[in-house]
């Protein structure tokens, strides 16, 4: 019976165990043969990353490309304490997980020594403009450590000095907010625009 060929994995590369099937016909064991070969590390069940090795040791893959494996598609979104923070409207918390938005899965999952929150939540799938973030923070304000008032209070002096559009900012709200969401934007957005 023929060996398994030797896979060509790349270095900082996530497979999922069904991607290893290309080099054999039992995956699971090829996987864990190299993991035990060292070509590859386990991050979680069925998912394994290819170490990339740099002077100092092995550097870890990118976010994107753990999240991409281990969800199947490339539909995710980055959001959270670092796109909340370039706002400029008060926020200023570090979450200690990531935050991805996608379209298939919610909870907590540890991948590598990563953590990640998955939540199932509907965002455009183009290029997304400052007044979308705005809306996300104003729907977690809690969770980036920031207070309903003071997010509103920014919104208007954003929208003011025309660092956001108001009228984009009131289209994301009306796609992509709560009731309530859409009401405080329509009050930011009424007081920017009767503020002298």
């Amino acid at each position: 019976m023929p060996a398994a060929a030797q896979p060509q994995l790349t270095p900082g590369q996530v497979y999922r165990t069904r991607d290893l099937a290309q080099w054999g016909q039992n995956a699971p064991r090829l996987a864990q043969r190299l993991v035990r070969e060292g070509l590859l590390r386990r991050l979680r069940q069925g998912v394994y990353e290819a170490p990339l090795q740099t002077r100092f040791g092995p550097a870890p893959a990118a976010d994107a490309e753990l999240v991409r494996a281990f969800l199947g598609t490339d539909d995710f979104l980055f959001t959270g304490s670092p796109a909340w923070n370039a706002l400029g409207l008060g926020a200023t918390g570090v979450q200690a997980v990531t935050v991805v938005y996608n379209k298939k899965r919610t909870g907590e999952f540890k991948l590598g020594n990563r953590t990640f929150q998955f939540r199932r939540v509907a965002f455009p799938s183009t290029q997304l403009p400052s007044e979308w973030f705005a809306v996300d923070l104003l729907r977690h304000h809690a969770d980036a450590g920031v207070g309903r008032e003071q997010v509103l209070s920014a919104l208007v002096g954003a929208v003011r000095d025309k660092r956001l559009d108001g009228d984009l900012l009131m289209t994301m709200a009306n796609e992509f907010g709560r009731p309530g969401t859409v009401a405080t934007v329509a009050v930011a957005v009424g007081a920017a625009r009767r503020a002298p």
